[in-house]
């Protein structure tokens, strides 16, 4: 009798191409990436009027669905997600500014879009700031830029962090204050 495969397995099957686990690998990440997506939204609900299911489809379609990635566990897939939604994220509000700053289209009136309600969230510049800031912090620090995406952008805590990685909780701490630090030094920038 064959062991049923654990979700890493599956995803790591998955993300090499084998579609015949698509369906079971699905209905056991949905909530999570759910999850996931109502933080980021709620973070970011005046750029993008989007729900958590369609924030998740774009995702899905542009990156994760397309496979190929090495998945570590089952945390490194999440991570792998949140960081993907942050960059759509960013990509919407580029294309925000863009739309704002005449690049040729026609205005959208805001009566096309009766969930776009203005909040206390950061503005479209600000999305777009964070998201180049953390292309750079990844070039200039790995280990701090996955700290702060793991627990920014994913939501998990240091101690979770700190299991999943193998690390102790002090340096995930240093990585998490050296990264946040890092942004905080280049925001005023």
């Amino acid at each position: 009798m064959a062991t049923p495969l654990s979700l890493t397995d599956q995803l790591r099957r998955f993300s090499s191409g084998q579609q015949e686990v698509a369906e079971v690998v699905l209905r056991e990440i949905l909530p999570k990436l759910h999850e996931i997506a109502v933080r980021e939204l709620h973070r970011e609900r005046y750029i993008a009027p989007l729900s958590p299911t369609e924030l998740i489809n774009e995702v899905w379609l542009r990156s994760l669905g397309k496979g190929g990635w090495n998945i570590e566990s089952r945390e490194h897939f999440y991570a792998i997600a949140s960081l993907a939604m942050r960059r759509v994220l960013v990509d919407f509000a580029r294309h925000r500014l863009a739309q704002r700053r005449g690049d040729g289209d026609v205005p959208e009136s805001l009566d096309e879009h009766p969930s776009m309600e203005r909040s206390l969230g950061p503005d479209p510049e600000t999305v777009v700031h964070i998201g180049l800031l953390m292309e750079k912090l990844e070039k200039a620090d790995p280990e701090a830029a996955r700290v702060v995406d793991m627990h920014y952008f994913a939501g998990f805590t240091l101690e979770e962090i700190a299991k999943l990685t193998g690390l102790t909780f002090s340096q995930v701490r240093h990585r998490w204050e050296k990264g946040r630090d890092w942004l905080k030094d280049r925001m005023g920038d």
